[in-house]
């Protein structure tokens, strides 16, 4: 009997990929071959097994292994190698998380193929900078900017990288991102001076809402909603309406939306927002409706939106102003709320009047602050309309009910004396001092006699009770009544800690319409007159915003003039120029924030809101957002007029961007241009700028 041995071939090719004019490696091995030869792209006999590298290849080529056993059976094993130009790729190239998010990376690798993935050099990563599976999900780990490589298995010479910015911010709960209203987050990984610009940075989305958002929007990291966790923009709008949307969304994720006038929100049937003409003097400054204009404030702990909403009944004739408590999570009002706001203060006066509280006259422009569990609230006039006074009162929501906990009046014998700091919110310092600034009105604090309790244009301290502390007046308190030149139209005191040792260690600078800025001793503020500041800066122009404060430097743009940065020195307590932006910003002016990992790679972003569509501004138009290099102003990195596809939503006047997680936010009125709410397609909207997919 004759046996027919059968014989094996296998052949490989070892990179399978490479590209043009590079080589490969090939391996074989048989078993029962009296014989082998080589063939397409190869020849020669060989031994039953080897390597052999090929020559150079241009072009995809195929290699045959030809193996025949001693009774004449044969065998064919092959194998090609393909070339090609492409190089492994990875996707995303940027990726920004939040702690414990995940990520999805893509590896494209030439040929086709696995991959073996690290994290900073580390194979499959760790917990401290982040794990990454074999499909490429990646975990984010520790706070910075990790790298994540993946390389093919096929070819160890193919491999690409991409860079993950992980924050630790939890949030932006509150007006200029914290109680110092410095505007600085300093846990911003993603953006920097060199991926801000028109090529890697622009507007990702635009999402409609009802209505003109005034208040700055808020977000929050990690929020778990119907089992997921997602990172949330939270906008308020004037047509009384609260958004919540998803922050990372490249496509306007809404995730709930609620009307704060409702009935199951407190409302009464009928309510609508306040039409701008029913408040004011007519000149037209809130347009087309009054309904949240101040910036809402949250209580992470708790996970409570707080937020005062103005309305007005369906007769016109009865206003409401309330304090809503509401869940982050789904938009419910919590119980017991909300409260309707209402209040009285007494007078020293002769006459010992005491003023009760107007929800049709006084106007809820400034950010409400959050103090150990108190939201304090404050109010200015609508357009100076009388009578009209500064108020600022304080309350706890706790166990289902509302307590009103302190009220105070800036001037009640005389009027006046308006909070409303260009939308700005009293900042806090470390011992639970307020400060808030107001504008026109009478002044007689330093009076032997009574009355002496009317702090019209006047830097006040508070404590948590509402009682005056200390206070600021300038020298030209007089003329400023006199000439509407508030020195509260400029944000709410900057707060700054300096170094032990100082003959000023904690300070506060503020300004308004005169164009002064005021460097203040916290501890010593020194009541009537300017020989009490520690600095005068002559800005030159007008403020009304809030000026923001990040390694020593304070940025301010006031009405008509460039954003400027001034350096401190913080031995002297002085402050002195630094550099200014080429852009000069229209009324009125900026409130710029910025984005920095740390004392590094800081960004100043500033809104020009000039083109802002109601009846007293000169035009409308599309808010402009800008971006600068921190350390030198005349180097602007990108702004948002560059690219037809950046353009943002008509301004709103003050508004106030965002900065989190590779995201800026900035609110809109869509395309209304001061009509009647429903008058064109998109009366609010919220943008969304980040670095491209």
């Amino acid at each position: 009997m004759t046996v027919n041995v059968i014989p094996t071939a296998t052949l490989s090719v070892y990179p399978s990929v490479v590209a043009p004019g590079n080589t490969s490696t090939l391996t074989w091995l048989s078993t029962n071959a009296a014989s082998c030869t080589a063939s397409d792209g190869w020849s020669g006999t060989l031994p039953s097994s080897g390597t052999q590298v090929t020559s150079a290849v241009s072009t995809t080529t195929s290699y045959s292994l030809i193996c025949t056993g001693p009774g004449g059976t044969s065998m064919v094993a092959s194998a090609t190698l393909t070339v090609s130009s492409v190089s492994m790729s990875l996707a995303p190239q940027n990726a920004a998380l939040t702690l414990n998010r995940t990520q999805q990376f893509t590896a494209t690798v030439p040929g086709g193929g696995a991959a073996t993935w690290t994290v900073d050099g580390i194979a499959n990563g760790n917990a401290s900078v982040g794990t990454i599976t074999a499909t490429g999900l990646y975990t984010a780990g520790g706070a910075g900017v990790h790298t994540i490589a993946a390389t093919s298995v096929a070819n160890s010479t193919q491999s690409a990288s991409a860079s993950a910015a992980v924050t630790d911010l939890a949030g932006v709960y509150t007006y200029h991102n914290d109680a110092a209203r410095d505007g600085a987050n300093t846990q911003e990984y993603a953006l920097t001076p060199g991926n801000v610009n028109t090529t890697s940075f622009g507007k990702l989305a635009s999402c409609a809402v009802d209505g003109a958002i005034y208040g700055q929007p808020l977000w929050v990291a990690n929020v778990t909603l119907s089992g997921a966790k997602h990172n949330v923009v939270f906008v308020t709008t004037q047509h009384d309406s609260l958004f919540a949307f998803d922050g990372d969304s490249n496509t306007c994720v809404l995730l709930w939306s609620i009307s704060l006038i409702d009935t199951t929100h407190g409302g009464t049937s009928g309510e609508i927002p306040v039409p701008s003409t029913s408040v004011g003097s007519g000149a037209g400054d809130i347009q087309p409706e009054v309904g949240v204009n101040g910036t809402p404030v949250i209580d992470a702990a708790s996970g409570t939106l707080y937020v005062v909403a103005k309305s007005i009944d369906s007769t016109l004739s009865t206003f409401y102003q309330r304090l809503h408590a509401i869940d982050i999570t789904n938009g419910v009002e919590k119980s017991g709320s909300p409260v309707l706001i209402a209040g009285s203060f007494p007078g020293t006066g002769s006459g010992g009047s005491t003023v009760a509280f107007s929800p049709k006259q006084q106007n809820q422009r400034p950010g409400l602050a959050l103090v150990n569990g108190t939201v304090f609230v404050s109010w200015g006039s609508h357009e100076d309309a009388s009578p009209w006074y500064g108020w600022i009162m304080g309350y706890v929501y706790s166990n289902g009910a509302w307590t009103q906990t302190a009220v105070f009046n800036s001037a009640p014998n005389v009027g006046g004396g308006g909070i409303w700091m260009g939308g700005g919110a009293p900042s806090v310092d470390a011992s639970n001092h307020l400060y808030f600034l107001t504008g026109n009105g009478g002044f007689d604090a330093n009076s032997v006699g009574l009355p002496n309790d009317d702090y019209g244009d006047s830097l006040l301290q508070a404590n948590t009770s509402l009682n005056i502390t200390s206070y600021f007046t300038p020298s030209d308190e007089l003329a400023d009544d006199q000439s509407d030149r508030d020195f509260g139209s400029g944000g709410a005191a900057v707060l700054a800690d300096l170094p032990a040792g100082n003959t000023v260690t904690h300070a506060l600078v503020c300004g308004g319409k005169d164009g002064t800025l005021y460097v203040l001793n916290r501890d010593l503020l020194g009541g009537f007159g300017d020989s009490a500041a520690v600095q005068t800066i002559a800005l030159g122009y007008g403020l009304f915003s809030t000026s923001a404060i990040w390694n020593n430097y304070l940025f301010a743009a006031g009405s008509g003039g460039p954003l400027t940065s001034y350096q401190l020195n913080t031995s002297t307590v002085q402050f002195t120029r630094a550099t200014s932006s080429s852009h000069a910003y229209g009324f009125p002016g900026s409130t710029p924030s910025v984005s920095a990992a740390g004392t590094q790679n800081g960004v100043v972003w500033a809104l020009d809101t000039h083109s802002y569509c109601t009846r007293q501004s000169s035009a409308c138009g599309p808010v402009v957002l800008h971006a600068y290099d921190a350390t030198n102003l005349s180097s602007e990195l990108w702004n948002s007029s560059l690219n037809a596809g950046d353009a943002a939503g008509f301004a709103v006047k003050f508004s106030v961007p965002t900065v989190a997680n590779g995201r800026v936010y900035v609110g809109t009125r869509g395309n209304n241009t001061g009509g009647a709410d429903g008058s064109t397609s998109t009366p609010g909207e919220l943008e969304i700028y980040g670095l491209k997919p």
